[in-house]
């Protein structure tokens, strides 16, 4: 998955952690099925360590979950209080205008656009959303 960077044998490499309401898995299984993603582990609370101490409420909640898409791994859990991403963004880059419009009619649907798809002065198309669960996208096709 990625590039790791190394510095005197010292590995890093950079992942994606998002916090959902309790949707969580929901928007796993979205992006698993419509985004070519592929979940490698969910676990809920119930499953987790401390299960005997889990609120009834929470025991279906997703404890720790593990998506790969387009080489990067996201993770994510279902947290009281969590909000909607506000200032970062997964940004995701498509081969094709075709598939980046494919890609943002999917995302926006039922969420909150903030700069619809368009051709600009550094991509073929580019935009900005907020899809359903609460996550936040840059869609992007280069020239």
């Amino acid at each position: 998955m990625g590039d790791n960077y190394s510095n005197e044998g010292i590995l890093m490499k950079l992942d994606i952690y998002i916090n959902y309401p309790g949707n969580c898995r929901e928007a796993f299984r979205f992006y698993e099925q419509h985004l070519g993603g592929r979940i490698t582990m969910l676990m809920t609370h119930a499953e987790g360590p401390n299960a005997n101490n889990v609120p009834p409420e929470l025991r279906n909640g997703v404890l720790h979950a593990r998506l790969e898409l387009a080489d990067t791994v996201v993770m994510g859990a279902d947290i009281s209080g969590a909000e909607p991403m506000r200032s970062a963004y997964l940004t995701l880059t498509t081969d094709t205008a075709e598939e980046a419009e494919r890609v943002y009619s999917l995302l926006s649907e039922g969420g909150q656009i903030f700069m619809k798809m368009e051709k600009t002065f550094f991509a073929n198309r580019f935009a900005m959303l907020r899809d359903k669960f609460g996550t936040s996208w840059m869609l992007l096709h280069e020239p």
